[in-house]
């Protein structure tokens, strides 16, 4: 069976303090190839980097989470820069907006968002966009910033078919994990139908979201087979035609192919 790619995961999170190298090192005998750890604010940037340094196939994504915006000012911000230029960082994320906490005020994450935007396109690289409750704005202010240049994913795709449209349209990937195993998941499910298979990638966004049957406990991409065998019964193909496939999109995703 193909080999799996997990394209989100959060490895620096304190819940992995107690057993990461453990988990990480075994990660590669179960079939998980290639992580991408992703920044959500300039102290998990750093670990990201470290954690990049420390293992073969784990690559990084340096960027600031909407949540975690008030932190940046120009300074903070000319450091971000600096860190998108390490040599295994492959994105710019996670960034975007986020409405459901609603914090800082809306106007804040819409500035550094646009910011982050722009810096990907600057360091030439993919970004790797949060949306919550907020499809409208992160759709206007990534046509605004010229996104369909910049090119990325919409991580933990949570929007409907109409909306996964307008991004399949601005040449985006679609980042799907353990909530497509959800029972109430049914908006997502008919997304999934509609988006093409070659958009598709897939990823934990660890230690969060693990999927029906470990729903609850802290994720890791030991899961995703569970992911894999949900979406490939959605999308009517094998699982192994569904690994393949997953696999070379997030090749292209991170510009590794």
């Amino acid at each position: 069976m193909t080999d799996i790619f997990d394209t989100h995961a959060h490895y620096d999170d304190v819940a992995f303090d107690e057993d990461r190298e453990e988990l990480l090192a075994g990660l590669q005998e179960s079939g998980i190839a290639r992580v991408v750890n992703v920044g959500a604010s300039m102290a998990s940037c750093g670990r990201t980097a470290e954690l990049t340094a420390k293992y073969e196939f784990i690559y990084g994504a340096m960027g600031i989470h909407p949540n975690e915006t008030g932190e940046l000012d120009e300074d903070v911000f000319k450091r971000l820069k600096e860190m998108c230029g390490l040599k295994k960082c492959v994105a710019v994320g996670e960034i975007g907006l986020d409405y459901y906490w609603d914090r800082p005020e809306r106007e804040v994450q819409k500035v550094w968002f646009a910011r982050q935007l722009n810096l990907a396109a600057e360091c030439r690289l993919p970004v790797i966009i949060h949306s919550r409750d907020a499809a409208k704005d992160t759709v206007d202010i990534m046509e605004g910033e010229r996104a369909k240049e910049i090119g990325g994913v919409v991580h933990c795709f949570s929007y409907t078919k109409e909306t996964a449209k307008i991004f399949l349209n601005m040449g985006f990937y679609i980042g799907i994990g353990g909530v497509l195993t959800f029972k109430n998941a049914k908006k997502l499910k008919e997304a999934v139908e509609y988006i093409p298979l070659d958009r598709l990638v897939l990823e934990t966004d660890s230690p969060y979201l693990a999927p029906v049957p470990n729903r609850g406990q802290r994720n890791s991409s030991l899961n995703l087979p569970y992911v894999a065998a949900a979406l490939a019964q959605l999308k009517g193909v094998s699982e192994e035609r569904l690994r393949q496939a997953v696999w070379e999109n997030s090749l292209r995703l991170y510009r590794m192919a």
